[in-house]
């Protein structure tokens, strides 16, 4: 994690990580202020806290109550050296809680991970820079071995992995892209994941998964490069009027055609086959996809070129409707353009075969022992499992030998959950090792108690929803069917793979070969303006995401109808204010989705408008209109239904009160004022009655308009990709 530190007065100090601001001062005795904890004190506290965030999290998972748990912390300084000290912690227990209980909530505290540091002793690197923010060094120290007879090859991968990591990270490093590790996980034997994250921009990252630890390093960095040369970061939000009225928004080779008469689709984009699946009933119009990113109605509808499989020939698909149905389903980055296309044809049957065995509740085969016996790291990681308590069985998903895919389906008896995890390779054992490293990716043991148990309903396991749910993270609901003793097919030993010079082209070949006897049309982009080799693979009416109907009823380009006026808020006048809230009260929103999502704005978290909702916004509409029938009646609502910040929740309880104060004729507001103070305190009721008589509008919602001033979070975010946007105009320059 990237701590920016900046001097404040005296000796005040102010450290930005994320979203969050931290002040630090020093005692008056050491001639500061004492107006903030100082640099030492947070850092015993961490401790302290991380010690009572693990017993909080073994608590919640065992539905223990904490309100009588009392945890401290005592340091306990050597005299003779002060740098030796001693951390004791202490918790004190409730007598009814369980002998064994109290053993794991002492053992939940060892996991303390500021405790696991300390006492590991953390290396510290001092060093001069010439610039912070151009110092793009990534902190990835894994080097190519000079001796080749020592460098780590792995099936599907066409160069050293030790070559891998390093090529990707000075790609990155010469981007301007500062990459950290934010975690690594190793719970089972040869399952290992992490999370990497620009430090400048933190939305944007990745996880990485693997059998070995450069394995999964080099998972994480293919998956970021993978992101950024396909725009995956950034889908779905605004990227600004500069970047919206530039050469190109996307990439050098879009194209913008305009819809044709009555908003007809234009004859340019997409091709007969396609219109077939995307437009079956003549519905979708030009409007439907016009650009969420750039908002450039004006400038039409923006299309990316992708080249037909069959034939070479050149179909232009638009941006809008690849972010709405694919997201991140079918894109990858390899050492060679072969290795990308290999690995997006197997993700893409991963998914859709998938799909296909939990919506058919299908039963599929176990993998024999004798087969298993084969793959000796894959059974000491299954055996870790196990020895934890969670039951695993070991599925062909190929439905006959006829696709690269394995299941890996872990049960929790403590839940009753259970997590079916699908991998998908040409080579059989990748596929399984894919399937199981992909159960721990990025969770800790603790996360597997959140898995929904399986279900004989149907309509559950086949609703549109829960197919996104397993896309997103596996957490979907599987049908008991699943678990049926009688499979419905028989295991098959099954192997795409190929050898020698050449391979992953030969397996692309071979995965291609599939999906054309299964009939379905295939169309490729590809994308090496950043200096990889990256690709997009889309397979019309199979690997889809999201249904094909939300082009038209759940479009994210309904931000467009939103976001310039929401981001204006504060100067509408009424008419315009009367005239959103119409927008917003007739377009089949989610009253509880949040606002920053429907218009693509990255706000702070922490915010009041980072945690805006569709509700909130109309609540806050109405009473600034004086519309306080409106505004009572969302303030319940609002109450009963909503979370948010215990102030923002006082805030509204209060404005609650004084609203049924005001519309009852019986009662005088200034009768109530005195105690409503007391109970509230006087700047949260100047604030209620301040919006109640329109002095203040929009209460807790910082100024911004369409330019996007103080949106520090949404700023770091398009910094981010104007890198990217840069790096492609250079290349266009170059070959000119």
């Amino acid at each position: 994690m990237e701590i920016k530190v900046k001097f404040l007065d005296k000796f005040r100090l102010e450290a930005k990580f994320d979203d969050f601001t931290v002040i630090a001062d020093q005692p008056i005795r050491y001639k500061g202020d004492g107006s903030a904890p100082g640099p030492f004190d947070y850092f015993l506290a961490s401790s302290a806290l991380c010690a009572a965030y693990f017993v909080k999290l073994y608590c919640d998972t065992r539905n223990i109550p904490t309100e009588n748990i009392r945890l401290s912390q005592n340091n306990i300084v050597d005299p003779e050296n002060r740098y030796q000290q001693i951390f004791k912690i202490q918790v004190e227990l409730p007598e009814d809680i369980s002998a064994n209980d109290r053993q794991g909530i002492l053992r939940a505290v060892e996991r303390c991970s500021v405790k696991k540091v300390v006492q590991a002793g953390p290396e510290f690197v001092i060093e001069e820079v010439k610039n912070l923010d151009a110092d793009a060094q990534t902190l990835l120290a894994v080097k190519p071995a000079s001796d080749a007879t020592t460098s780590t090859y792995i099936t599907g991968k066409d160069l050293p992995l030790e070559q891998t990591i390093s090529n990707m990270s000075e790609l990155l490093a010469t981007l301007g892209i500062k990459i950290e590790i934010a975690s690594w996980r190793n719970l089972i034997p040869n399952v290992w994941s992490l999370h990497i994250r620009d430090a400048h921009s933190p939305m944007c990252f990745t996880n990485g998964k693997g059998s070995t630890k450069e394995s999964a390093l080099a998972s994480a960095l293919g998956e970021y490069i993978e992101r950024l040369s396909n725009n995956h970061f950034y889908a779905g939000t605004f990227w600004g009027e500069e970047i919206a009225n530039a050469t190109f928004v996307h990439y050098p080779n879009e194209r913008w055609f305009k819809p044709g008469a009555n908003d007809a689709l234009p004859t340019e984009i997409l091709d007969e086959y396609c219109l077939n699946i995307f437009n079956p009933d003549g519905e979708l119009r030009g409007s439907h996809l016009i650009d969420t990113n750039s908002g450039n109605v004006q400038r039409g509808i923006c299309a990316l070129p992708y080249a037909r499989q069959s034939d070479g020939k050149t179909v232009y698909f638009p941006s809008n409707l690849i972010e709405n149905l694919y997201v991140s389903n079918g894109m990858s980055a390899g050492n060679t353009l072969a290795e990308a296309q290999v690995q997006c044809l197997s993700e893409i049957f991963e998914r859709a075969v998938k799909r296909h065995i939990l919506e058919a509740e299908i039963t599929l085969p176990d993998v024999p022992q004798a087969v298993l016996q084969k793959y000796p790291g894959i059974l000491a990681g299954i055996k870790g499992l196990e020895e934890q308590g969670f039951p695993v069985l070991i599925k062909d998903a190929s439905l006959g030998g006829v696709y690269p895919v394995m299941c890996v389906t872990l049960m929790n008896p403590r839940t009753g959950g259970v997590f079916a995890s699908f991998g998908a390779h040409p080579n059989l054992e990748v596929a399984l090792e894919r399937s199981l490293t992909e159960l721990l990716q990025g969770r800790s043991l603790e996360g597997l108690n959140d898995l929904p148990p399986p279900t004989f309903a149907s309509e559950a396991v086949t609703e549109p929803n829960n197919f996104v749910e397993h896309f997103i993270d596996s957490s979907g609901i599987v049908s008991w069917r699943f678990f049926s003793a009688k499979s419905d097919y028989d295991f098959v030993e099954w192997d795409f793979s190929s050898d020698g010079e050449n391979a992953n082209a030969k397996e692309a070949a071979t995965l291609f070969g599939i999906l054309k006897a299964i009939g379905k049309e295939v169309y490729v982009a590809v994308y090496d303006q950043l200096g990889a080799t990256a690709c997009r693979i889309l397979v019309p009416g199979y690997s889809e995401v999201y249904p094909i109907e939300d082009l038209i009823w759940d479009n994210t380009n309904k931000a467009l109808l939103f976001r310039k006026d929401i981001l204006n808020l504060s100067s509408l006048d009424n008419k315009n204010l009367g005239d959103l809230l119409e927008r917003l009260e007739n377009n089949e929103l989610d009253e509880y989705g949040d606002i920053a999502t429907l218009i693509g704005i990255e706000f702070d978290e922490n915010t009041p408008w980072g945690q805006l909702t569709v509700l909130e916004l109309k609540l806050l509409i109405n009473l600034a209109l004086q519309q306080f029938d409106q505004a009572y009646e969302l303030v319940g609502a609002f109450l009963q239904y909503n979370d948010n910040t215990v102030e923002r929740k006082l805030f509204y309880q209060a404005l609650n009160a004084a609203l049924e104060i005001k519309l009852d004729e019986s009662l005088e507001f200034e009768d109530y004022v005195l105690n409503l103070r007391r109970m509230f305190g006087d700047e949260r009721m100047n604030a209620v009655i301040g919006s109640l008589e329109g002095s203040i509008r929009f209460y807790g919602l910082t100024p911004t308009s369409i330019n996007l001033e103080g949106l520090d979070r949404h700023h770091r975010l398009m910094d981010s990709y104007k890198k990217l946007h840069a790096a492609r105009a250079r290349g266009v320059a170059t070959v000119n």
